[in-house]
């Protein structure tokens, strides 16, 4: 499956009876959140709001709401696809293939690689039209306020690209732009982000701008890819490419000296002065409390180009589960072979809904000896944006982490706190509240594997109670002339 653009993608949800279509009038502020609200948690289709009060442009949310949604997003039927696909590129850094098969195998595999890499276009859909000066206005848009406290209207699902100002490298990530006027908005650059590093790289050369372009709209593989914590320096698009298994098409920008996806809706381009903040928040955000008002870098707009009939896509954020949980678990799996390279010990990962992706990482591990629960949380910590992870909990290798239930039970019958409680100290995550100090505080690891005499223990651990396989299979052949009815 390949789409070249959203609206590809709304064709195909709608012919699988995956995309809603309301007619009804509804207000941009608060109204759309409350039904979306209600929709995602029910497991609803993606909605198409094709007559918001005040605009004869459609709004497009819950687009990623589903796992057979997200995966359909990124080409596959199952999410695990993606994590095949990425062992099979990974296999290609492991040394020379041996044989002939496999060496023709990795040829056409690295020719298809190269074939997936951006590519620059003259012309672009997101260029029919083209507005500058006070023609480019950010409420001609139709951008939702999404929560009561919400300081503004903020715009939720951008790409936003910048170029480092040092290497060249482009970024492109995934951050809110609270909407101040028709010329100027909040740019959400966190701590942690390359956007934030290329902002602050600027300023240390002296620059007085750096460009910004923000592209909202898009194949459904690009518009994920922003919210990908790629490390520095790899090319979001170029990632996109390879997940698509087709490159990106882009196009140069009218007024920045930057790129821009070609079947974006929209584009705003920009810039950001290195320095200047202004207070941007509450925003109710993907904790399911609201992040407070805190200074942020200011986004200029200098133009929007655009589609002469744009959709304007956005995603709703707030208490899980909503449709950000959906991108996340694409991530989850797509990064769990990069894992499993650098921690080959690892079985399989799961970030519920519950610990909002970066609260709580759930691992298990093939055991050889003691403290290697420990040095998995320690490793973890230490790999790109992990370091944000407030809790892991680390179960042996035949614990189902995809069951929250449980490992909820391993936890609870295995922990003995005061030797398998570790306590870190180090950055968490910009929106958390609860550290004493903004960006800084403590993280938990949990170890509840399975201890034994190397790790000092006196005692015998108790085997699971588990059925005999003769008795299971017994009842499974006699289950209907029991007649139990389930």
């Amino acid at each position: 499956m390949k789409f070249k653009d959203i609206r590809e993608f709304i064709t195909f949800l709608e012919d699988r009876g995956e995309l809603a279509r309301i007619k009804a009038p509804v207000s941009r502020d608060l109204e759309i959140t409350e039904i979306n609200d209600r929709v995602v948690k029910r497991g609803g289709p993606a909605l198409l709001f094709e007559n918001v009060e005040g605009f004869d442009m459609p709004v497009l949310i819950n687009t990623y709401g589903s796992m057979k949604r997200i995966a359909w997003a990124l080409g596959v039927e199952e999410l695990d696809e993606l994590g095949d696909r990425v062992r099979k590129l990974l296999a290609l850094t492991q040394g020379p293939p041996k044989g002939l098969v496999n060496k023709a195998k990795t040829l056409i595999d690295l020719a298809k690689i190269a074939g997936t890499q951006p590519k620059t276009v003259r012309n672009a859909p997101c260029q029919e039209v083209v507005l500058t000066g006070r023609d480019a206005n950010l409420n001609s848009l139709p951008i939702l306020k999404c929560w009561p406290e919400d300081a503004g209207r903020f715009i939720t699902l951008p790409l936003v690209i910048t170029r480092d100002p040092e290497t060249g490298a482009r970024n492109v990530g995934t951050y809110r732009m609270q909407v101040y006027d028709g010329q100027t908005a909040g740019m959400h650059w966190q701590t942690h982000k390359v956007g934030t590093h290329h902002e602050r790289a600027a300023q240390g050369m002296g620059r007085e701008r750096l460009d910004v372009a923000v592209a909202l709209g898009g194949d459904p593989t690009t518009l994920w890819s922003g919210s990908a914590p790629l490390p520095p320096g790899l090319d979001e698009l170029a990632i996109s490419g390879v997940i698509r298994e087709e490159g990106v098409e882009v196009v140069k920008c009218a007024t920045v000296d930057l790129e821009v996806p070609a079947h974006a809706e929209i584009v705003l381009e920009g810039y950001v002065v290195p320095g200047e903040t202004r207070i941007e928040g509450p925003f109710g955000d993907h904790t399911g409390y609201y992040s407070m008002a805190d200074s942020y870098p200011v986004f200029h707009l200098t133009a929007i180009t655009r589609r002469s009939n744009p959709i304007y896509p956005t995603i709703l954020v707030g208490r899980p589960v909503q449709e950000d949980y959906y991108m996340g678990k694409a991530t989850e799996r797509l990064f769990l072979p990069i894992m499993q390279m650098v921690l080959p010990e690892i079985v399989d990962v799961n970030m519920p809904a519950e610990g909002v992706f970066h609260n709580l990482v759930i691992v298990s591990i093939r055991k050889e000896y003691p403290g290697q629960a420990q040095k998995v949380m320690y490793a973890l910590w230490g790999l790109g944006l992990m370091m944000l992870a407030k809790a892991i909990i680390v179960v042996d290798e035949f614990v189902n982490v995809q069951d929250v239930s449980e490992v909820a039970w391993r936890v609870t019958n295995n922990l003995d706190a005061s030797r398998d409680i570790t306590i870190a100290a180090g950055p968490v995550d910009d929106l958390d509240h609860a550290s004493p100090t903004a960006r800084f505080g403590s993280k938990v690891g949990i170890d509840a594997t399975a201890k034994g005499p190397l790790e000092g223990r006196q005692r015998e651990w108790p085997p699971d109670i588990v059925m005999s396989d003769e008795i299971r299979a017994l009842v499974d052949g006699r289950w209907a002339e029991y007649g139990i009815g389930i």
